[in-house]
């Protein structure tokens, strides 16, 4: 178990060897307020007085430190000695504790400089000493509220960021360190653990100062747990204070009194396994080596996919081409161009792509990607569009009657003209071009996005190669488009060249009139009923004087008779002569006449112009024609609504014929002269184009950025390949142990 420690040290060294820590390892976070005694309790710790002190911040820069247990010799050899070594100073073997306190300093003012700023740059310590257990401690800037000298004003945030970004990490025990003559309440340092540790499953309470109380009061609450829970506990120490500092009082002789303390108190004899150093190192010890028997899975695990990963990504950026020959500069130029072209028809297709990054594999995950694009132009944009196309946009029922009226020429037709309705079926045809060319823009712009898309990693090593390769693909797009274009105009003008009247889907003029007669014939029929009149009052002594004047009856209901028939027809010549002026004669055949029924008022009209004919009329002086006329200010009359409705049922039928028609074919034309053509031909446009040998080194030359990826590439693979080792070692040892 005591192994595990060291293997963790040796993967956080190699971590720091390359600047970052891919895998969060196991530690000791410890965190607290400025002055808080963070500093006293690691040398107690150690053994030994190490750490700069003053006043004001000390610690400007994260210390790690790892503390290896060395078992002492009989001989009393130099390696029985403690001594400390830097990271950064590698196998140099310090003695000297208060050279290691100078390098720290100085390590700390080469980064932050003299002005108490401070720095995420961690600062690697490793200490072997046979008074020591194995640990790994991470000593962090003492948590601060004011800005003093010339710290910046946002020092607090800053180190409250630097103190989270180590704490936030999963597999990191927080030692929170909080003055004991304080009320825990106020701990700065358990405010900050409880962010990232609400249940306080893997943090630590530690409390200093116990022995400065005031008389009467004493730790033994927050000690029993009983204040603010935490999982782990509390540990209550007494450190040295700044006198002991001063006068050089041993650590040793501290520890002793730190005992002597512990034990003579009334309120903490009871609870030694709580208090003291020793107790609180032992502690730290048994929880870090659980804690890392805990998480090595994980960490194996992490090791191992990150090594997959990092050996994917060297496969992609391939060996350096500076050095290869021509021929091998074409094979692999060959192989590029055939991958991109198998992704980009891969995308079109729906089977993904070479999509080699986890930010492609996501977003083909979280949104539509390459040929399930173009469907959605297709079926949603383009179709939904057209489906709400109303047939009579832009066409007014005025418009329909004046079409009507030009096709009648001099003359009413007995039918409506078919004339008017070829005009305003073409005009509404007309209106389909602009949506199936937007749709082919959509397409275009849509096949742009995907070959961007489906750039691969190979690919993306020459930029030269690179750049070529696109503007081949825009010229091929560019070049397809038109006649994309142009087939879809051609749709439109094939359905303008020729009215199909006789197509099965087509209503048709007589069944157009049956279904509009269907409609108005039961208002027609309320409508033409006769006025009701009263029934005729027979006189009450009819039956006594019927034999004595039989004729005289008759004869008086004949003269009423006629009388009747004469007002009626008075009636009808004024209403006609009122109703049309120009007194033009209505045809009497056709269908119109078995709509409007037949029409009697000529002979009307004759007999009114022949009665007024023998009296001397006026001179009649007709109106000047204007310049322009048209129908919307007159009313509508019976004959020209219905002949509106019947245009309007013969052109919403065939404007839905040629609509189904576009909808099906605007796609298949945009597949056939633009995607599948792109997709077919794209191979031997970009051979045809690039494959020159003369070109070939300056097509395959790599940026100076794509050879230092490859060179931290395989740096890190090393590193990685080294941790697996250590990680491994774990494995081999508790194979042998059992």
């Amino acid at each position: 178990m005591q192994n595990l420690i060291p293997v963790v040290n040796k993967l956080q060294d190699v971590f720091n060897a390359i600047g970052n820590a891919p895998i969060d390892l196991p530690q000791i976070v410890v965190i607290g307020s400025q002055s808080s005694g963070k500093s006293s309790v690691l040398e107690n710790v150690v053994g030994s007085d190490f750490l700069p002190r003053g006043t004001g911040i000390v610690t400007r820069r994260p210390l790690i430190l790892q503390l290896f247990n060395t078992s002492s010799p009989t001989d009393g050899s130099a390696e029985a000695k403690a001594y400390g070594e830097f990271l950064h100073r590698p196998n140099d073997k310090i003695y000297d504790f208060d050279e290691i306190r100078n390098e720290i300093q100085r390590e700390t003012d080469r980064t932050t400089g003299r002005n108490k700023g401070i720095s995420t740059k961690p600062i690697s310590l490793r200490i072997h000493s046979p008074k020591v257990l194995n640990l790994t401690l991470v000593d962090l800037p003492g948590i601060t509220k004011v800005s003093v000298g010339d710290q910046p004003a946002d020092i607090e945030f800053q180190i409250h960021d630097m103190c989270m970004q180590y704490i936030t990490n999963p597999n990191a025990v927080i030692l929170a360190v909080t003055a004991g003559n304080t009320d825990l309440a106020n701990s700065d340092a358990l405010k900050m653990a409880r962010e990232v540790d609400p249940e306080g499953v893997r943090t630590v309470g530690v409390l200093t100062k116990l022995d400065l109380m005031d008389p009467g009061t004493d730790a033994s609450e927050m000690l029993m747990n009983r204040v603010i829970p935490l999982r782990l506990g509390y540990v209550g120490v007494v450190n040295r204070g700044q006198r002991d500092i001063e006068n050089g009082t041993k650590i040793s002789d501290a520890q002793k009194k730190e005992a002597d303390f512990f034990r003579n108190h009334t309120a903490y004899r009871h609870m030694l396994h709580r208090c003291g150093t020793p107790t609180l190192t032992r502690i730290l010890n048994h929880i870090l080596l659980h804690h890392i028997r805990d998480t090595l899975p994980d960490i194996k695990q992490r090791i191992a996919s990150l090594l997959l990963e990092v050996q994917a990504e060297l496969d992609a950026l391939g060996e350096p081409t500076s050095d290869q020959t021509q021929r091998t500069l074409g094979s692999q130029l060959l192989q590029l161009l055939s991958r991109f072209c198998d992704s980009f028809a891969a995308a079109i297709d729906g089977r993904g792509g070479a999509a080699t990054n986890k930010a492609t594999l996501n977003s083909q995950m979280t949104e539509l990607y390459g040929g399930a694009r173009i469907s959605y132009i297709f079926n949603d944009l383009f179709g939904r569009s057209l489906q709400g196309i109303d047939p009579f946009d832009g066409l007014r029922d005025e418009e329909i009657r004046t079409v009507i009226a030009n096709a009648h020429g001099t003359r009413q037709s007995l039918f409506v003209p078919e004339i008017s309705f070829d005009l305003l079926v073409k005009r509404q045809i007309a209106r389909l071009e602009q949506p199936g060319l937007q749709c082919c823009d959509l397409v275009f712009d849509e096949m742009q996005r995907i070959s961007t898309q489906c750039e691969t990693t190979e690919l993306s090593r020459f930029p030269e190669l690179r750049d070529r390769v696109m503007d081949v693909m825009s010229k091929l797009l560019r070049r397809s488009v038109s006649p994309t274009q142009q087939m879809i105009s051609n749709l439109i003008q094939i359905e303008l060249s020729y009215i199909n009247t006789a197509h099965p889907d087509f209503i048709g003029g007589s069944k157009a009139v049956a279904q509009l007669m269907e409609s108005r014939q039961p208002q027609e029929y309320v409508g033409e009923l006769p006025p009701t009149t009263p029934p005729v009052q027979m006189p009450e002594n009819l039956h006594r004087n019927q034999a004595n004047r039989p004729n005289s009856m008759r004869q008086n209901y004949a003269q009423q008779n006629a009388q009747s028939q004469d007002s009626k027809a008075r009636s009808n010549g004024q209403a006609l002569a009122r109703s049309s002026p120009s007194h033009t004669p209505q045809p009497s055949g056709g269908i119109m006449s078995l709509i409007f029924g037949a029409n009697s008022s000529n002979n009307v009209g004759q007999a009114t112009s022949s009665a007024t004919g023998s009296q001397q009329s006026p001179v009649i002086k007709l109106q000047q024609m204007p310049d322009s006329m048209s129908r919307a200010e007159d009313a509508p009359t019976d004959r020209e609504r219905i002949e509106t409705e019947i245009i309007k049922s013969l052109l919403r039928s065939y404007f839905d014929i040629v609509r189904k028609n576009y909808m099906d074919l605007v796609p298949k034309t945009i597949m056939c002269f633009l995607v599948n053509k792109c997709k077919s031909e794209l191979q031997n446009e970009l051979v045809a184009s690039l494959y020159k040998e003369d070109e070939l080194p300056q097509l395959l030359r790599e940026t100076d950025d794509v050879a230092q990826r490859r060179a931290t590439c395989y740096e890190f693979r090393e590193v990685l390949e080294r941790a697996a080792r250590i990680v491994n070692e774990v494995r081999d040892y508790n194979a042998n142990s059992t």
